[in-house]
């Protein structure tokens, strides 16, 4: 890999509206080709970004969301921005976050929401 790609993240401001997913998915597979991942692991890369999006179009609507896309050899990071709204006021019973849950905490080698500001926070290593 380039070094030069490793050390610029790509950042991907989009509207929260699912017509967005398709553009986010892609993006996400086109950096993760940057990294050494096999096309099962971009294919997880790619489930990923869409689950995430799809809980920031629930969770923020019609806001614009920031999608920062970190890559090396090894991993590919990805961290969507869901503004200001706390976690712990989201239902935990709400269907969108519960499937979100279970397939970022199955594809990715790491998921964590975080709180301040509210994030969600994915990151997947290189398999190749």
């Amino acid at each position: 890999m380039d070094n030069q790609c490793a050390s610029a993240p790509v950042t991907l401001t989009v509207l929260a509206k699912p017509c967005f997913a398709r553009l986010v998915r892609m993006t996400a597979a086109n950096v993760a080709m940057l990294s050494n991942m096999s096309v099962e692991k971009i294919e997880d890369v790619r489930m990923a970004a869409e689950e995430a999006f799809v809980y920031a179009c629930a969770t923020e609507p019609e806001e614009l969301i920031d999608i920062v896309f970190t890559v090396d050899d090894q991993h590919l990071a990805m961290s969507f921005d869901l503004g200001d709204i706390p976690f712990e006021k989201r239902s935990a019973d709400d269907p969108t976050a519960v499937y979100t849950d279970l397939i970022l905490a199955s594809v990715c080698d790491t998921y964590e929401k975080r709180e301040h500001p509210a994030a969600l926070l994915l990151d997947l290593r290189a398999d190749v």
